[in-house]
């Protein structure tokens, strides 16, 4: 399954002055806010994203298509040190989650997800990673 969109919660969001979010920001058009089911966690100074069950915990960020996803999704899974080449288990795995925009509008986009333990993480119960 594929998709050219990205859904980003951390350090690749508009705001953050990183190489990588100005990558995308130069590569990929910007969809809109949008959220995700799960629990976020401060894992050192960027954020981790933890798939959950529960219809509560909610997870924001941004949304984006990517004009050039393949390689595009190659550099961010590089930056995020995950998939090929990479040690198991990686801190990180891309996957496809399903998403929601501000409209409420329904799609799958690839995000990162958190992969290690969470259980000595703060967790961030905003579920924004900008608020705090």
């Amino acid at each position: 399954m594929t998709s050219d969109q990205l859904f980003v919660y951390g350090t690749l969001m508009r705001g953050f002055d990183h190489p990588m979010a100005q990558l995308l920001s130069r590569s990929a058009d910007f969809v809109g806010e949008a959220r995700c089911r799960g629990r976020l966690y401060l894992v050192k100074h960027y954020p981790g994203l933890v798939a959950s069950d529960n219809a509560g915990d909610v997870v924001s960020g941004e949304l984006f298509r990517l004009r050039q996803p393949a390689e595009l999704l190659r550099e961010f899974d590089m930056y995020e040190a995950c998939g090929e080449g990479f040690a198991e288990p990686t801190e990180y795995i891309r996957r496809m989650f399903p998403v929601t925009t501000a409209e409420g509008a329904a799609s799958e986009a690839w995000t990162y997800l958190y992969n290690w333990p969470v259980d000595h993480l703060p967790r961030i119960a905003s579920g924004r990673f900008l608020a705090e």
